[in-house]
């Protein structure tokens, strides 16, 4: 199948619940190749630092900004503000969206430290955020590195250009903040597309939640994301994998818990590797090296490899997208995978590695608070 198919196919970015009805007469969500040419009522809109609220024939407006002395012979309207400054410590509102509706596509472009940059989102007047995630590692770069994705759901771009494609629904109201927790200030470009438009009673919320340990203690097992409660399914996996020995470091196993399920779960995986749609260690059997890929619904997307100085060990970073094998619950799920390497004798060694992540899902309001995000120096890349 080439990729034009994959495109027709794939970009179903389904967010309803399992098991109810379709809304035929419903305008403006799952927009996609094979129903582009369908007129609709919904209304299109775009937040910028260029029109910060997205009110119809309000950019380029401004007066004062980062692009006005570049500006200064030219004036109004002649990119005067096309990006904003977060001070350190600061909390900037990129988008407070009122009434009923849909994001469709999220550009960033941030300065400074990625991991120290966190992005969060709240639906429909929510106190506590159903996204919270350092802003590298909600686009699939959590190593502070650019790497070249194409995928259905995130592509990043030559320049470090983050795009989020995500269908992402709300019935009240949206706010997207980014906060800088760094002792720099920030450059942020970005833009905000959505439509305004009725949302149906089976739209499901999007949902990303950060998680890292360093190290894994031994034996255990990484914690991907658990005490999810609600009707939903599972759409996503980042993976940020520092290796801390010598070999191979994918033999685990990932493991969804359903709907109940406690010492053993309804879908067990084979193998790290096999899990991110790859086989026997991502491995160039011509050249033996890992062959990093970027691929519609999975990718190796980085390699990063030892400089033989301080840059001691082997980084890796993985995305699976579960677009046309979303994985449906109905009152709650875990998700876990397991760190194993190979020692003497052909038996598997549990390793302590340094692992970050990315959950991402559709589910029923409310959710149960996210547990705390780490402090500054333990979410830090070092």
């Amino acid at each position: 199948m080439n990729f034009c198919k994959y495109l027709l196919l794939g970009t179903l970015l389904a967010f309803p619940i399992a098991g109810t009805a379709q809304n035929s007469s419903y305008d403006g969500l799952n927009n996609n190749l094979a129903n582009l040419f369908r007129l609709s009522n919904a209304r299109s809109y775009s937040i910028s630092p260029e029109n910060p609220t997205g009110e119809k024939g309000k950019g380029g407006m401004a007066t004062e900004g980062t692009g006005a002395r570049a500006a200064r012979e030219l004036g109004q309207g002649w990119k005067v503000s096309p990006s904003i400054v977060i001070q350190p410590g600061q909390t900037f509102t990129l988008a407070a969206i009122d009434g009923s509706g849909e994001i469709e596509h999220i550009w960033m472009t941030p300065t400074g430290n990625w991991r120290l940059t966190i992005l969060r989102m709240f639906w429909d007047g929510e106190t506590g955020p159903s996204v919270e995630v350092p802003v590298g590692d909600f686009f699939a770069m959590g190593w502070g590195k650019y790497a070249p994705i194409s995928s259905l759901a995130v592509c990043v771009n030559p320049g470090s250009a983050f795009n989020s494609y995500w269908p992402m629904p709300f019935r009240k109201s949206a706010k997207l903040t980014l906060e800088n927790l760094d002792s720099k200030p920030i450059v942020v470009y970005y833009q905000i597309d959505f439509t305004k438009t009725p949302v149906p009673a089976d739209a499901a919320y999007f949902h990303a939640q950060f998680r890292r340990v360093n190290p894994l203690p031994y034996k255990s097992v990484y914690t991907i994301l658990d005490g999810v409660r609600g009707k939903g399914q599972y759409i996503g996996t980042y993976l940020a994998w520092g290796v801390h020995n010598n070999g191979w470091w994918g033999e685990g196993e990932i493991k969804f818990y359903l709907d109940g399920d406690t010492q053993f779960p309804t879908i067990n995986g084979t193998g790290t590797e096999d899990y991110f749609n790859g086989s026997y260690d991502f491995e160039n059997q011509m050249t033996h090296r890992y062959e990093a890929f970027t691929s519609p619904y999975s990718g190796l997307a980085q390699v990063i490899k030892p400089d033989g100085l301080y840059q001691s060990q082997e980084r890796f970073g993985l995305y699976r997208w579960h677009i046309t094998d979303p994985i449906r619950f109905d009152r709650d799920l875990r998700v876990t995978i397991q760190d194993l390497g190979w020692q003497s004798g052909g038996r598997y060694l549990p390793l302590m590695d340094d692992i970050s992540s990315v959950a991402y899902w559709y589910q029923t309001e409310p959710h149960v608070p996210f547990p705390k995000l780490p402090d500054k120096d333990h979410l830090e890349v070092n």
